[in-house]
């Protein structure tokens, strides 16, 4: 399960990563600190807990919204209220018919520079921090409400066989750092193309991953040695 998400990069650092994938015209906004952004799920239904900066396509073109982390939300005049009685921080069953439409028309993609995992019984688990060398595209589904707020969940899929040791029942869809892919991605093409098919089946590592044991995910300090998990190779498929 991924439940969260920072966001830690210079504007100038930024503005050269969305050049880098084909959209250097967005514009995320920053702390006046410059301090890292952490961004949680909204445990205890506050609409607040958002993923800001989510990436994702309107009237054709790319644009960023701030997103409830909850996919499942009941509107409520100009708020919203997530249902609880649903876990949607994560799109983990795409099978499923919940999952179906936002699937196949509303993909977006949260822009983070480090997650966090964990592994073991409740109480007792494990945290990893998860820094990427470059920033990570995570991939997730998302609703807009008749009140112009925004929902959304981080897609989940089988563990990847590099990582069991520190989340072996889940990995979070990350995309390739690939204008082309991109684009694709947040098109409303159904996710039966090739590219996209390939990715859900079995999620990818997209650039080298560093992985510390830490206590909590805010301070990230270290309860060990990181280790390197190296980038897989990627062909997109056409």
């Amino acid at each position: 399960m991924c439940g969260y998400l920072r966001r830690h990069i210079s504007p100038r650092d930024l503005k050269e990563f969305l050049k880098l994938i084909g959209m250097p015209q967005l514009e995320i906004q920053f702390p006046d600190s410059g301090t890292a952004q952490h961004f949680y799920p909204a445990w205890g239904a506050v609409p607040e807990k958002q993923i800001k900066g989510l990436i994702v396509l309107e009237d054709g073109h790319p644009k960023v919204v701030d997103a409830t982390w909850w996919y499942a939300c009941d509107e409520q005049g100009d708020v919203l209220r997530p249902n609880m009685a649903k876990q949607t921080l994560n799109a983990r069953n795409l099978h499923l018919e919940f999952w179906q439409e936002p699937l196949r028309h509303r993909r977006g993609i949260a822009l983070a520079t480090a997650i966090g995992e964990a592994i073991g019984p409740k109480g007792k688990e494990k945290r990893f921090f998860v820094e990427g060398a470059r920033p990570l595209l995570m991939g997730c589904l998302y609703k807009r409400f008749q009140n112009g707020k925004y929902s959304c969940a981080v897609i989940t899929r089988n563990a990847h066989p590099r990582f069991t040791d520190y989340h072996d029942d889940a990995f979070p869809l990350m995309l390739p750092h690939d204008p082309n892919f991109l684009k694709l991605w947040l098109s409303d093409t159904a996710p039966d193309h090739p590219a996209i098919a390939e990715l859900l089946k079995q999620p990818k590592i997209f650039t080298d991953l560093t992985v510390t044991h830490v206590k909590t995910y805010k301070d990230a300090v270290p309860k060990g040695d990181p280790v390197l998990i190296q980038a897989d190779e990627y062909e997109m498929t056409h």
